[in-house]
């Protein structure tokens, strides 16, 4: 048990220490892996996993190599790790999803960076920075999540969009009924069709995540013969 600490604390690296440092980074990415998972990311517990080990092993193959030439006070132990934080911003890249106005995975994408980041602190040996650091990851992801969302910054730009019989003079019962359900209309673009009698409402409203639009979609129905009505995550109409 003595040699087994000794290991987890030794500065030089040894087969067991390198073992050690793989397994601690796995099970820190893991953690963070399983928050991002249930939220329905794709990139979960695996991806998680693997970028912190990756980058572990990077941050251990930059000390081996000036451990085993020319020596850990001398050599430069930053090159590869440095090639490790540009490489992981092209993979953050890939979980941004871009959707007329609508970004998504930005939180993900910076989970990524810092999981990476967080692997490279423990192939160094600063087990108790990584740990903390993976803690104070989940709560950012986690309560400060919980708080966003009670003081109403957490909301989102949608739009609303509605084709309606005959022609609506009116906005007014419309912002009502959002208003009715805690939804905030920004902004009205509307379009006339004298011909067919009918009405383009695109209604760009503020709203909270994950909010469940099926209420609100029955109560402007009933405002008025609605033909069809439809969410959009466009925020810009132009």
């Amino acid at each position: 048990m003595e040699h087994f600490w000794q290991s987890i604390d030794n500065v030089e690296l040894t087969p067991l220490t390198a073992i050690l440092r793989i397994v601690a980074s796995l099970l820190l990415g893991s953690l963070i892996g399983i928050e991002r998972k249930r939220k329905g990311q794709m990139a979960g517990v695996r991806t998680f996993s693997l970028i912190s080990m990756g980058a572990c092993i990077a941050m251990m193959l930059s000390i081996y190599v000036c451990q085993e030439t020319v020596g850990l006070l001398r050599g430069d132990p930053s090159r590869i790790a440095a090639q490790v934080l540009s490489g992981i911003g092209f993979l953050g890249a890939g979980t941004i999803i871009q959707m007329k106005g609508s970004v998504r995975g930005l939180t993900t994408a910076a989970g990524i960076w810092i999981i990476a980041t967080i692997g490279m602190a423990v192939g160094c040996g600063l087990y108790l920075i990584a740990f903390v650091a993976t803690l104070l990851v989940l709560f950012v992801l986690t309560i400060l999540e919980q708080i966003e969302h009670r003081v109403n910054v957490g909301n989102e730009a949608r739009t609303i969009r509605l084709k309606v019989k005959g022609i609506v003079k009116s906005i007014e019962p419309y912002r009502d009924v959002l208003a009715r359900y805690n939804i905030h209309l920004s902004r009205v673009y509307v379009e006339y069709d004298y011909e067919s009698s009918t009405t383009r409402l695109n209604l760009l409203i503020l709203i909270r995540e994950h909010s469940d639009f099926i209420e609100v979609f029955s109560a402007l129905h009933d405002l008025r013969p609605t033909i069809s009505i439809s969410l959009s995550n466009q925020a810009d109409l132009s």
